[in-house]
């Protein structure tokens, strides 16, 4: 790539649109409160290690960057998702560019791909959503340099791509899985011959090789939790929606006929015909997730390189066509983005005041918001609760969470009100033990009685968990009781035993 192509006006341009997109995700990313799974990465960046039982160890060592660097800023700790949805957009425009796409394309393709659901709610917390997001399209991106130059070096940016994304979340490997049946069943079948193509896989795996060595001394022990939160997910049926939300969750609903178009443009138009790898690529990876009953989210990053091709299509047909019909297709399209942005926006990110009729809408369309109420009440509880306990149990007390956010929650709040240690047997969670003493008295929070009863043998009722907005989530409306408990029904070694639970 040459510095002057970078340096053009129409890269600026493209940067400047990305740095809006991240400056907005900032400006809007200070309300309400942590996510209960970003209260689980901060809590895994303070014990950073090669792997977690529940994905791998990217996103809490970027976690520990941002701690470094904002402390405990809400906003701050959020940078780096607004910065990674920022090279999305960024690269999406560069692919309509490597396409054929001139400045609108480019322009369009950016936006579009902003303003997508899982877009905007993976600029808004840090979690490896967002990262892995970005890994997906990172391999798209330079698989469409390597169909669009033939430069067969975009192998090791492909094989980068995939190691950093394989440290983020493992559903990557179903995206690499419809990589290797493009190559196989397209003319890209030469690369099988090239140095590069192997040289990338082997950056691949030295960059994932350290959770690779992880996996293996824990016995594969994501392997168990994958499958467990599967059959679980099954189980409520939260895979039930794949194909609905592919119209409107994957990507925003006004930006429908943009990817579609650039799914049929890649299979059948001229103009992309050397990207026809892509729907291979793609449609594998969609039937793997559809017959395997993924999550509808999963397949959003996907869809980036035909909003990329789409607007490209676009911009080519209006060239063609006169100048009154380019202004009216030109108009058009930039009031669906803005319309889409508009909504996407107020929809998604959490700007709504807490139960305000705004409010009311955009926690039905975006049930996440609501994972981020009533944490600091649940610790002010828990605080009130280890007060009442006599001074000379203290010493002996330990806090049992039912959850992973519980347990963040406690551990990032609970250092102000000086609370003893927090357990729990939730993923990670429970390699780190109980203690070097067997706890005596135990604040059992996020368990019903018969659970907590089933390893104490007295559990006295010291609250339930409310939160100050009343607002409905899962702490306040699921095991929501609180209880000191005493006497253990067995040595807390065999207990712990019997304590390891997936969420």
């Amino acid at each position: 790539m040459k510095l002057s192509s970078f340096l053009s006006k129409d890269t600026t341009i493209l940067l400047a649109i990305a740095l809006c997109g991240v400056l907005v995700h900032i400006l809007l990313n200070g309300q309400y409160g942590f996510h209960r799974d970003e209260l689980d990465i901060l809590m895994n960046a303070h014990q950073l290690d090669w792997g977690y039982v529940s994905y791998p160890p990217f996103t809490p060592f970027i976690a520990r960057l941002g701690l470094g660097l904002f402390g405990e800023s809400l906003r701050g700790l959020r940078v780096f998702s607004a910065l990674a949805q920022g090279v999305v957009m960024f690269l999406a425009g560069w692919m309509a560019r490597d396409m054929g796409g001139r400045r609108s394309a480019q322009v369009m393709a950016a936006i579009a791909t902003y303003i997508a659901p899982v877009a905007l709610a993976s600029g808004t917390i840090i979690q490896y959503m967002a990262f892995d997001y970005l890994w997906w399209v990172v391999v798209a991106f330079f698989f469409v340099r390597l169909l669009a130059t033939d430069d067969p070096r975009c192998w090791l940016g492909i094989g980068a791509g995939i190691g950093l994304g394989m440290m983020t979340k493992y559903t990557l490997a179903f995206w690499v899985a419809g990589l290797i049946v493009a190559v196989l069943v397209t003319r890209n079948r030469k690369y099988l011959s090239s140095k590069w193509l192997w040289l990338g896989a082997a950056l691949a795996l030295v960059i994932y090789l350290p959770n690779l060595i992880w996996q293996v001394e824990h016995d594969f022990i994501s392997l168990d939790f994958l499958r467990a939160i599967h059959a679980r997910d099954i189980q409520w049926g939260r895979a039930d929606e794949f194909l609905p939300e592919q119209l409107y969750l994957t990507t925003n609903p006004f930006t429908l006929p943009i990817w579609v178009a650039g799914l049929a443009g890649c299979l059948f138009s001229a103009s992309l015909k050397r990207f026809h790898a892509l729907p291979w690529m793609f449609l594998t990876t969609f039937t793997i997730f559809l017959v395997n009953h993924g999550l509808g989210y999963y397949t959003a990053p996907a869809y980036v390189v035909f909003l990329a091709a789409g607007c490209t299509w676009w911009e080519g047909w209006l060239a063609s066509r006169s100048e009154r019909l380019r202004r009216v297709g030109t108009g058009l399209a930039g009031a669906v983005l803005c319309i889409g942005s508009l909504l996407g926006i107020l929809l998604i990110k959490p700007i709504a005041p807490v139960n305000s009729p705004l409010w009311e809408i955009s926690s039905a369309v975006n049930g996440e918001v609501v994972e981020m109420i009533g944490w600091q009440d649940l610790t002010a509880q828990v605080t009130a609760i280890y007060e009442s306990i006599p001074q000379e149990e203290k010493a002996h007390t330990v806090i049992l969470a039912g959850n992973y956010g519980e347990a963040g929650a406690l551990e990032l709040y609970g250092k102000d009100y000086d609370l003893p240690r927090i357990i729990s047997g939730a993923n990670s969670l429970w390699y780190r033990g109980y203690g070097e003493t067997e706890p005596e008295t135990v604040i059992v929070v996020g368990f019903e009685q018969p659970y907590a009863t089933h390893f104490f043998l007295s559990c006295k009722y010291a609250g339930t968990v409310t939160n100050q907005y009343g607002v409905a989530n899962e702490e306040s409306t699921d095991h929501t009781s609180l209880y000191i408990c005493h006497q253990p029904r067995r040595p807390w070694g065999e207990m712990w035993q019997d304590m390891h639970w997936f969420q």
